[in-house]
């Protein structure tokens, strides 16, 4: 890693050239289509939106009032309608009857489209990016007769990052959120910080995790439920986050950090924090051998949704189904869901973050994803670093 910190420098340098010299004349001006039958809209009314974001706006056929709101936050180089229907977000707003909220990234806020999760000034309450999300989660509340009770928030890799700032700095607004190959809130402050996160990590105790949340607004609790995801293989942020995150939420709502339950399973391992009245508020799914994206499970059946591209990653399961589900906005027939062994109670004492152990593959595993999934390349420390620097919006 030696000589890492002029090629920040330089890069910081660049940067900057390029905000410059991009305009918003860049972005594209017709709305994109989605695999849908409702609406998709971009609002360009938002309000006040200090952070200069887009905003889009789906609308299921059959939306009753009182519905329930997903947040929808992309990733790195991709776009908001894109993602959410990619990730199956768009189908399962026509088929449970949620609206959904997709604020886009501009190239003069970032080259790259990454949410500026790093930067204070798009991360504190009342600021930049977090308050823009605000104010179109306010707009869309008022407009489509939300039930303001039932918001909900994820995101993917920067989306994701950017998605337990949202939890931290407005947790009144959310009753859950989902972190997908994300980092926790204020693991970095600024572009170098993000890089050292994004490749090897940021271990805190627990307590100090929660007290950066703590001070972000004047809540005091109750705590938004929150979903973590992360491939084991993932190469562009380290994998030990997803633990790190975990440790951020369950402090914060007092379940103590040895999980409650694990579930072993072929295609991923799951634990779970459950609250005094025995219902899990924090999960953390890590999925084998899955590198940097969404995990999907692709088709026709009842809980295959979305579309394999980019970073929207084929493992046999959809993600975006399990945390629709967690949250409680989402019910399949029993017989069609992914099948999971019985939770076994946890006997070891403390949390492991050895993620490696964690969800080593199995030989059910590779047998089955492999059929729609391309081996991971060979670990090679050049690509992580170039994957690491576009994640980050620090590299075309």
């Amino acid at each position: 890693m030696a000589g890492l910190g002029n090629t920040v420098a330089d890069l910081l340098r660049q940067q900057a050239s390029w905000r410059s010299n991009l305009s918003d004349g860049m972005e594209p001006t017709t709305v994109p289509e989605v695999r849908g039958a409702g609406i998709l809209d971009e609002i360009d009314e938002t309000g006040p939106n200090p952070g200069n974001l887009r905003m889009f706006r789906y609308s299921p056929p059959d939306m009753r009032a009182n519905a329930a709101l997903v947040v929808v936050l992309h990733g790195c180089t991709q776009r908001a309608a894109a993602y959410a229907d990619g990730a199956g977000w768009v189908e399962l707003a026509d088929r449970f009857g949620f609206c959904l909220l997709m604020p886009e990234q501009r190239r003069t806020n970032n080259p790259n489209l990454c949410f500026n999760w790093f930067l204070p000034g798009d991360t504190t309450r009342g600021a930049g990016e977090v308050t823009s999300i605000r104010e179109m989660i306010s707009r869309t509340v008022a407009d489509c007769r939300i039930d303001p009770s039932r918001v909900f928030i994820t995101g993917l890799s920067a989306g994701g990052a950017m998605t337990s700032a949202m939890l931290a700095t407005y947790p009144e607004v959310f009753a859950g959120g989902a972190v997908i190959a994300g980092l926790p809130y204020q693991s970095a402050t600024d572009i170098p910080g993000a890089f050292k996160v994004m490749s090897e990590a940021r271990t805190l105790p627990s307590r100090d995790w929660a007290a950066l949340v703590r001070q972000a607004s004047q809540h005091k609790g109750p705590w938004p439920k929150v979903s973590i995801w992360h491939g084991a293989d993932d190469r562009t942020v380290d994998p030990i986050n997803a633990a790190e995150i975990a440790k951020q939420w369950t402090e914060l709502h007092g379940t103590g950090q040895k999980p409650d339950l694990v579930e072993p399973h072929d295609l991923y391992t799951r634990r779970a924090w459950s609250a005094a009245d025995g219902k899990p508020v924090v999960e953390e799914y890590i999925v084998p051998g899955l590198g940097h994206g969404t995990p999907l499970d692709t088709g026709s059946g009842d809980d295959q949704f979305g579309a394999a591209a980019p970073f929207l990653l084929e493992a046999g399961l959809s993600s975006s189904l399990r945390i629709a589900q967690f949250w409680g906005i989402a019910t399949v027939p029993e017989q069609t869901s992914a099948p999971a062994p019985a939770p076994s109670r946890v006997q070891s004492t403390g949390v492991s973050t050895d993620v490696a152990t964690l969800a080593r593959p199995t030989t059910a595993t590779r047998e089955r994803v492999e059929r729609k999934v391309e081996t991971p390349e060979r670990f090679d420390v050049g690509a992580i670093i170039n994957r690491a620097l576009r994640n980050a919006g620090l590299l075309k």
